[in-house]
């Protein structure tokens, strides 16, 4: 896969810079905000910020195995309540012409967070998708290590 261009070159990306520094700085916990960047970036098939993301995730202490299974978060007991109805709402937000964010999932969100919480992962989901869909079609390609060079 050859990159397209890189976005980090021109001004327009810096809203999305922006919008960056806040979801992560809104006060969720660092560990959810990770697994729904994972999750979302599980979903679109983004596997530069899947590298980017996992990498984050276990500096920030998150476990290989939570990582390994979050594509089957509802079948594993490894996930919080919150998790769950934060990973549900990723999915649902994620996939939003196919679900139409449905009314269960967003009552389930609604007894694990406030309002504001809502809002502030809800924006964090928005995020990671716009990252995706840029990594994506501008063709991002992430780092190869020498280990997994080597392998190929």
């Amino acid at each position: 896969m050859k990159p397209r261009l890189n976005p980090y070159n021109h001004d327009a990306i810096k809203p999305m810079i922006e919008m960056e520094k806040s979801a992560v700085s809104s006060g969720l916990e660092m560990s959810l905000i990770e697994l729904v960047k994972m999750r979302a970036s599980q979903v679109n098939g983004c596997a530069f910020c899947l590298d980017m993301h996992s990498k984050d995730a276990r500096k920030r202490g998150e476990t290989e195995q939570r990582l390994y299974l979050l594509d089957a978060w509802r079948e594993s007991p490894l996930y919080s309540e919150r998790e769950r109805a934060a990973l549900a709402w990723t999915e649902a937000l994620t996939l939003i012409a196919k679900t139409h964010a449905p009314d269960n999932v967003y009552e389930e969100l609604k007894t694990q967070f406030s309002e504001e919480e809502i809002v502030k992962l809800s924006m964090l989901i928005v995020t990671i998708n716009g990252w995706n869909r840029l990594a994506i079609g501008f063709r991002s390609v992430h780092p190869v290590s020498k280990d997994s060079a080597a392998a190929a």
